[in-house]
């Protein structure tokens, strides 16, 4: 066998893993089923089953398994051939124009006309020109607004961004250098922790937002930045004090030269009038979202001033709308509907109820809630454990429900162990800089510390 060649089973792997995956559901669904079960609770335990096996393995695109999900309810519940009791599948399908949707496509455009017209960018260089030459000053800089970023811009994009701008610099310092592995460990971390600071920050925000709303106790946005900002700030602040102290105890001033690579500024298409526009639109759309609670207006009804203006002046266009996050938002509304088959079915009370039955303090329930959700989070999609991890919280601690939604939503972002762990170490790996197990500060700070914080101040604001 030649080098280049690739054995059938190499070839179809992903194929005998989808099918592997459906066949431990089965046998999971057999093993769990009761004489008492309604058909319809046995096709969703078979399908949570299944998806949780499918996001685990990655056998298929998370967004798949979104679909996946609004399909196989829409014919398992919803036609006589499959269930006695037909359903309106409607509650189904009418995720995809959940509020919640539409509150993470107002951020995504506005995150989208940012970064065209250059508007992060400058924000990173006016941040650095701030920060002087201490590396130590130059490190919070960066971390900050690498967090503020993350709040309204998805932290895959602001890492990415971050990243390409600071290579030059990371690039001439060297791989052996301190510095460099403190900037590049703490860009992901400051990523991670930033989308826990508003709802639109990241997938386990909106799903923790939607169950919340599906059981009449919606949250608003300032309401969740009374939860998540402090939480955000402290662990970024950690984070930074942490490195800090590990990385930099004896460093020298670095000069401002080429600190951030001019590319960019080369390739700026937008006029001084469009960025003005973006500002104008971003500041208006973050305004009417923290006045929330004076006006009638929603998050979900303010995200229409991006939508609407952003095209209409030309910012975006139909390449920009088209490679938006579409398949973060597939998976967001097979994720809710999946929860509301959950609680339809009433498959969660049964389950919630046997829980509860063990006597456990409400206390330690939320803190195994809070870590389970961290180590989940590590192994397969945020979204993912926040879908199924949500709704069976809300279920066993009915009278905690808004706790148990924004602990667990805000400890999904706490999963930094792995490359693999979010989207943004994943950047950083791939940079050649650092090596895995320089992960474990990270992953060993945030997921130990940041669930219990979570926690903690969950339970003294409410």
């Amino acid at each position: 066998m030649t080098a280049i060649e690739i054995s059938p089973l190499a070839k179809n792997r992903k194929l005998l893993t989808f099918i592997l995956s459906m066949l431990a559901a089965i046998g999971i669904t057999w093993l769990l089923h009761e004489p008492g079960f309604k058909e319809a609770q046995t096709h969703v335990l078979f399908l949570l089953l299944f998806s949780v096996g499918l996001w685990l393995t990655e056998a298929v695109p998370p967004f798949s398994v979104g679909l996946l999900i609004i399909a196989f309810l829409v014919y398992t519940l919803g036609y006589e051939n499959f269930t006695a009791t037909p359903v309106d599948i409607r509650i189904y399908t009418n995720t995809f124009s959940s509020s919640v949707i539409w509150l993470m496509l107002g951020g995504f455009f506005l995150a989208s006309a940012m970064t065209k017209t250059k508007l992060d960018v400058d924000l990173i260089r006016v941040t650095l020109k701030v920060c002087g030459t201490n590396p130590k000053r130059i490190l919070f800089g960066l971390m900050a607004i690498t967090m503020i970023a993350s709040m309204l811009i998805s932290n895959t994009a602001t890492t990415a961004m971050v990243v390409a701008a600071l290579m030059p610099l990371l690039s001439k310092l060297g791989k052996k250098s301190p510095v460099t592995k403190a900037m590049i460990l703490g860009i992901p971390i400051a990523a991670t922790t930033g989308g826990m600071g508003t709802m639109i920050g990241s997938p386990p925000n909106a799903i923790a937002v939607g169950e919340l709303v599906s059981v009449g106790k919606p949250i608003d946005f300032i309401g969740w930045i009374l939860y998540g900002l402090p939480v955000t700030m402290a662990l970024t602040t950690l984070a930074w004090w942490v490195l800090v102290k590990m990385f930099m105890k004896k460093v020298e001033p670095m000069p401002l030269d080429n600190l951030v690579s001019d590319k960019s500024a080369t390739t700026r298409d937008s006029s001084a009038l469009q960025r003005w526009i973006v500002i104008i639109v971003l500041s208006a759309t973050l305004l009417l979202w923290l006045t929330s609670p004076f006006h009638s207006l929603s998050a979900a009804a303010v995200s229409a001033i991006p939508l609407v203006l952003l095209p209409l002046t030309q910012i975006l266009k139909g390449e920009d709308i088209r490679a938006m996050g579409w398949d973060t938002l597939l998976l967001v509304a097979g994720g809710l509907a999946l929860g509301t088959a959950l609680q339809q079915t009433e498959l969660l009370d049964l389950y919630a109820e046997r829980i509860a039955g063990l006597e456990v303090p409400n206390l330690v329930f939320l803190f195994l809630l809070a870590y389970a959700t961290m180590l989940f989070s590590n192994i397969m999609s945020n979204t993912a454990t926040s879908t199924v991890l949500i709704p069976l919280g809300m279920a066993i601690l009915p009278n905690n429900q808004v706790e148990v939604a924004m602990i667990i939503g805000l400890s999904a972002s706490t999963a930094l162990f792995l490359p693999v762990s979010t989207p943004p170490n994943a950047i950083a790996y791939s940079t050649g800089l650092i090596e895995q197990k320089d992960f474990r500060i990270g992953g060993l700070l945030v997921g130990l510390i940041g669930p219990a914080i979570i926690t903690l101040w969950a339970l003294l604001i409410s």
